[in-house]
């Protein structure tokens, strides 16, 4: 075998175009002398159930993309072993390796082990280029951040905004006069929408025979059947492409809307392909800009989706590696109730839970309104331990990494990291279900009802938890009004409601 002067350990999620670590070690030893490794890890792959479609994304994926840079000339040594580690060394040691370069990994506890451990591990130098798959690489809207203190969305989306040139005026402001149109995004899906399915894809050899090792596995939750997700990039462009020219234009009018007849109503399913590198985010940004340019998109959805993908989805980046690791025990309600059985089945009566739980579940995917406000807002009203609803999450999404799902549930949508992520806690009776919904349509549970046989569990726990933290939400600069209601309930209700919500979560943890 050829002995190779320097190894480039590519990770799964790293599926990037022109890679930087293979740049980086071309510069230093010539293109000749480079080999690529990359590691399908066992252990790794069972460090939680995965939802199946998952694996079978992330395998297939890695798996094409060794195949394209074998295309382009790269000598790859694709290798499945039991840990990451153990797969690393064996290469090392078959190749005779002076040297691997790597990039940065995205989540906390692999950069820290790539930084203090994977030289010592290997015996040789290693080489940790920057990570490129995020805009915060390039620019820290806020460099001198400090332990402790709040940093808002909105004005990290600004900047980012300003510093890549997005949706900008000809005097540096925002397109329209304003930089949020959020409030024009706010619209149910009416009754007789038809929402466009998103772009499939049939699954080729290579998918399928990961399909059927993943079933063979018999590890992880729902089922490899139906898969139908892009596993190459130039599938994933396809994907985007279709986005934009069919759910684009209805997205920010109905980005809040739940519907039990679509999934997807008009987001655009790119989160899995942006987080395995398979897309680019200033580039998919761009796109999204052209189309508003060229009069095919409106601004409040061009807006809408851009602040998705370069305020969000940055800014999550942003605060999950200024606040780790502690933020991963953050429990700032001091919530501990079990995650109920139900969870990892959906076999509840109330409809909207069963429905979201059921697509995640069966499906790997619900979008970020049905996360944030049927899912987190329930576990919160619930005082459902964080660590294990954010367990949850990375089990059931396609799309989940530790980077993206702990600064998202726990922060944003449990509020257990005290408000240093969101301004404020995200919390609604199931009024909102209903009015952003057709879940309560049919449900034996009544949204607008706080007690009685009928009363919803979202409305009957939004009022227990008001009156539970009713000192706290008050001196709450965004939240106080919300609390405002309460002085309308007689002492007698306050405990006729605190009575049932203790009922209905002791039912839960049965």
């Amino acid at each position: 075998m050829t002995t190779k002067d320097v190894s480039v350990w590519i990770l799964g999620d790293q599926l990037v175009d022109a890679h930087p670590a293979l740049r980086h070690a071309e510069d230093l030893a010539g293109r000749q002398n480079v080999r690529v490794v990359m590691v399908e890890s066992d252990s790794r792959i069972r460090r939680h159930p995965y939802q199946r479609k998952k694996l079978v994304l992330l395998l297939s994926a890695m798996r094409h993309y060794a195949a394209e840079l074998r295309a382009q000339g790269y000598e790859v040594d694709y290798r499945q072993a039991p840990s990451m580690q153990a797969g690393l060394q064996e290469h090392c040691r078959s190749v005779e390796t002076a040297t691997l370069v790597t990039m940065a990994a995205a989540d906390h506890g692999g950069r820290r082990w790539q930084h203090e451990r994977l030289a010592d591990a290997l015996g040789l130098p290693v080489t940790v280029v920057p990570n490129t798959q995020f805009l915060i690489g390039r620019f820290d809207p806020f460099p001198e951040s400090q332990p402790g203190r709040r940093y808002v969305m909105e004005h990290f989306y600004r900047a980012m905004r300003r510093r890549f040139g997005l949706l900008l005026d000809d005097t540096g402001g925002p397109e329209g006069g304003r930089w949020n149109l959020d409030a024009e995004n706010r619209k149910p899906l009416p009754k007789a929408a038809r929402p466009p399915a998103p772009r499939s894809f049939a699954p080729d050899a290579i998918t399928l025979q990961v399909m059927a090792e993943v079933e063979a596995a018999g590890w992880g939750v729902g089922a490899v059947d139906g898969f139908d997700l892009a596993v190459t990039r130039a599938q994933a462009e396809a994907a985007a492409d279709d986005f934009l020219a069919r759910r684009l234009p209805d997205f920010g009018a109905y980005e809040d809307a739940m519907s039990s007849a679509s999934a997807s109503v008009y987001h655009s399913l790119l989160s899995p392909y942006l987080n395995l590198g398979l897309l680019e985010p200033l580039a998919l940004a761009r796109q999204a800009e052209a189309a508003y340019r060229k009069g095919r998109a409106p601004l409040n959805s061009v807006e809408g989706f851009i602040r998705q993908v370069v305020g969000w989805r940055e800014y999550i980046a942003w605060q999950y590696h200024r606040l780790m690791p502690d933020l991963a025990a953050a429990n700032a309600w001091n919530a501990h109730r079990p995650l109920p059985g139900w969870f990892w089945d959906g076999d509840t009566a109330m409809n909207c839970l069963r429905t979201v739980i059921k697509r995640a579940l069966d499906g790997g995917y619900t979008h970020h309104i049905e996360r944030l406000m049927v899912l987190c807002n329930f576990a919160l009203l619930a005082g459902l331990d964080p660590a294990a609803v954010n367990e949850w999450f990375l089990t059931a999404y396609v799309d989940a990494y530790e980077w993206v799902v702990t600064p998202n549930v726990l922060g944003m949508g449990l509020n257990a990291d005290g408000g240093l992520i969101a301004t404020k806690p995200y919390l609604a009776s199931g009024s909102y279900i209903d009015r952003m919904s057709d879940y309560c349509d049919g449900c034996r549970f009544q949204p607008k009802q706080r007690l009685g046989p009928e009363a919803c569990p979202f409305t009957t726990l939004y009022w227990n938890f008001l009156i539970a933290h009713e000192a706290e939400l008050r001196s709450h600069p965004r939240f106080g009004p919300a609390v405002l209601g309460l002085s309308r309930l007689a002492p007698a209700e306050r405990e006729a409601i605190r009575a049932e919500a203790a009922g209905m979560l002791s039912l839960m943890s049965c």
